[in-house]
């Protein structure tokens, strides 16, 4: 399974910035999805998370850090995975990974990572 991020950049605080995730190669193993990020000098942090879904939907998962300003969504006939981020901080300044798990939740061990996107919010 290959993940290869895209939409990051450099955006004013307040802004907003969708990235997306292009899945390929054997995606028929791949269950939940989600967008990790990583900041200089900091830990890894599981930003949001989503489930396959089936007919109801995935269910989803968010950081407290972005509840209410990041979006996660994906198409599954476009084997796409979406993070929307709205009212940016500075403190969301960081490479945004995207994940993929064989399991259908988020959080466990890791099965799939892309190379990251960067995104810098400035003040």
């Amino acid at each position: 399974v290959q993940l290869v991020e895209s939409g990051g950049g450099l955006v004013q605080a307040g802004g907003s910035l969708r990235l997306s995730c292009a899945a390929s190669g054997s995606i028929f193993s791949i269950n939940a999805m989600g967008w990790y990020r990583q900041a200089p000098g900091k830990e890894r942090e599981l930003v949001a998370g989503i489930s396959s879904g089936g007919s109801g939907g995935g269910m989803t998962y968010y950081a407290d850090s972005v509840k209410g300003r990041f979006t996660i969504s994906r198409d599954n006939a476009k084997n796409t995975l979406y993070l929307q981020m709205n009212s940016l901080k500075p403190e969301d300044t960081a490479i945004y990974y995207c994940a993929a798990w064989h399991a259908d939740y988020v959080g466990g061990k890791l099965d799939f990572w892309g190379q990251g996107t960067q995104v810098t919010v400035s003040s």
